[in-house]
């Protein structure tokens, strides 16, 4: 939402609030058991005033809040992304590397998909995937996946090409695809511009951890619901008509005590 927008919807509520204000004015005209009926009305224009005009104003405070941290210098934004190993990750790289922003990219794991493992299959691989290869640092077997961390400066086609290597070799088949778990740090500045450089090749980041994000969350936390904030809108304008309607007593009560306040200063 654009800030002339905002700027509409906000004086378009403050208009009702007046409208509000002066039907509350109106109190010393109308019988003294029709003040309920005027609070309901107050309450229910504060509603929809603030379902149409302020919830979408309000909807925006996480991009702001996000707009403000991207503003920040030195901020950095990690990206987790999940990759196919089919794609030239050089190439990506390579784009990556330059493009303003940038800090690291690194090949952090792979997941090599496999059948499901009973008992024993499981056992033996657990036995015997650390002794592949010894750029593996770490790896994990589940039921049916094998995921590889891999040393610094170790690619993920390395990784699988020697695990292949040693499947063919074992079972007389290959194996091909992987899942390709990568991280991408960069200056929070530039976050819009890495976003949009991997979505053009249909990459969208797993995750997000950085200030933008955390202060994202953090405001989506502490928000309240849209129905939350519709019946606040509406006990804003509770709130209004009621000062109009004693808008007559305060005024006068408020001179004779600043005339009284006057006076004893003099003396």
């Amino acid at each position: 939402m654009d800030i002339i927008t905002m700027i509409i919807y906000l004086v378009l509520f403050i208009i009702m609030m007046v409208f509000v204000f002066s039907i509350g004015m109106l109190r010393q005209y109308m019988p003294k058991r029709e003040i309920i009926l005027v609070l309901v009305v107050a309450f229910l224009i504060g509603a929809i005033g603030g379902a149409f005009f302020l919830d979408p104003i309000y909807d925006e405070l996480p991009n702001v809040v996000a707009a403000f941290e991207k503003s920040m210098p030195n901020n950095e934004e990690t990206l987790y992304l999940d990759l196919s190993s089919s794609i030239d990750i050089d190439e990506l790289r390579e784009n990556l590397t330059g493009t303003e922003g940038f800090r690291s990219f690194k090949e952090d794991s792979i997941t090599i998909p496999m059948w499901t493992f009973n008992e024993r299959e499981h056992n033996y691989f657990e036995e015997i995937v650390g002794n592949i290869d010894y750029n593996y640092k770490d790896y994990n077997i589940t039921s049916s996946e094998i995921k590889i961390s891999l040393e610094d400066n170790y690619t993920s086609s390395e990784a699988l090409k020697s695990f292949s290597d040693w499947y063919k070799l074992v079972y007389g088949d290959t194996i091909s695809y992987a899942q390709v778990h990568a991280i991408l740090v960069v200056d929070s500045t530039s976050l819009d511009t890495f976003e949009q450089n991997l979505l053009e090749r249909g990459i969208v980041a797993t995750s997000i951890e950085g200030p933008i994000q955390n202060s994202v969350n953090n405001t989506n936390q502490s928000m309240l619901t849209n129905t939350e904030f519709t019946l606040v809108c509406g006990g804003i304008g509770v709130v209004v008509a009621i000062i109009g309607i004693y808008i007559d007593s305060v005024v006068p009560a408020y001179r004779r005590f600043r005339k009284f306040t006057n006076d004893k200063r003099k003396r």
